[in-house]
């Protein structure tokens, strides 16, 4: 494989390969009863931290900028999908029509919203970007919070006030109801589509990467002068990418919406946007691969120390260190990997000693 696949090629196809067997592995727990019921009940929330930590790295490792904004368009893709879903679930009534869709109509909105904030927010660099996509996360989320919408036979009925003010006949019902959010969302997202949707963006962000587009990105991230001297519009490459990681950031709320009975805004806070943060520093800045796997593993240990509930964050938070210090100090990582190397030169050489005798 290695003769006939560049090293860009061959580093995502083995992604899909790890991805791929990781589902097969997860199905096969599932299906004879090795799962526990609280690992199943993470299996979407995996693909959805996983799909928003790798969409991120696009901006954060790709583009090199930090963009704390990804919960404001998670929440977008949210509320936009599942209101879709609502008021269609009567007439498409076949979940794998309506759910594809919905997702599509999220990420379109968060695409949408990517594209008019990047406009000007993408003038600034460093610690102001940092703080106005912030801003914008919190903005968006206490707008939702706020936001009371329903529809009748009149149309859609808006109000920022209370349910009262919106005039309802007495037929009409709620989409969104204030801080309590939104009720009534078909859970359609499972496994499965979560898998395939973490495929898809995997396989659309390793294209970017090495396509044209992508190599200008990453050449404005490297040199901006440099990139901006030989006729690149910088303006252009950042509002691509930033765009990308929005649309795949509202595909990751759409598959996060409807996997819950109840969706409130508040479940969007810059918390949010600092956990998918985490995930992308931990699993290492540019690396899409190690996004997706700290994503998972991230996930996973709270629950798994949660018997522990005195010495969970203690161990939560060592952990942390340990893998900050394994995927920022290059010494160390060529120690590991010098030593898997000996590892593997000894294994080879004792099996072709025994096929000689």
């Amino acid at each position: 494989m290695k003769q006939f696949l560049k090293p860009a090629t061959r580093k995502s196809f083995i992604t899909y390969l790890l991805v791929i067997a990781a589902f097969i592995a997860v199905e096969i727990m599932v299906s004879t009863g090795n799962a526990s019921n609280m690992f199943k009940g993470l299996l979407v929330p995996f693909c959805v931290y996983s799909v928003a930590a790798a969409s991120l790295n696009l901006t954060v490792g790709i583009l090199g900028e930090l963009s704390l904004g990804q919960a404001g368009f998670m929440c977008i893709g949210a509320y936009s999908s599942a209101i879709f879903s609502i008021v269609t679930k009567d007439t498409i009534t076949s979940a794998w029509v309506r759910f594809p869709v919905a997702m599509l109509i999220g990420g379109i909105s968060a695409a949408i919203f990517g594209v008019l904030i990047g406009i000007p927010v993408l003038r600034l660099r460093g610690d102001y970007l940092a703080i106005v996509t912030l801003a914008f996360g919190e903005i968006i989320k206490n707008v939702f919070a706020a936001l009371y919408i329903g529809y009748d036979s009149s149309g859609l009925h808006v109000s920022l006030t209370s349910q009262g003010d919106l005039g309802l006949a007495p037929d009409g019902k709620m989409l969104i109801n204030g801080a309590l959010g939104i009720s009534g969302t078909p859970k359609d997202s499972t496994f499965e589509i979560g898998f395939a949707v973490l495929l898809i963006t995997l396989i659309i962000i390793y294209n970017f990467v090495n396509s044209r587009t992508g190599r200008a990105v990453m050449s404005i991230r490297d040199n901006r002068i440099a990139a901006e001297s030989i006729g690149l519009n910088i303006t252009k490459f950042k509002l691509i990418t930033f765009g990308l990681t929005a649309f795949l950031a509202g595909i990751a709320g759409a598959l996060f919406s409807h996997n819950l009975s109840t969706l409130q805004a508040s479940k969007f806070d810059y918390n949010l946007s600092i956990l998918v943060l985490v995930f992308v520093v931990l699993g290492g800045i540019g690396n899409i691969r190690g996004s997706v796997i700290a994503a998972v593993v991230l996930t996973y240990l709270p629950e798994v120390l949660r018997s522990i509930n005195n010495y969970r964050m203690l161990i939560y938070s060592i952990v942390l260190i340990v893998m900050m210090i394994f995927t920022s100090n290059a010494k160390i990582r060529g120690f590991f990997t010098a030593s898997f190397m000996k590892l593997k030169g000894l294994i080879i050489k004792n099996k072709s000693a025994k096929e000689g005798e």
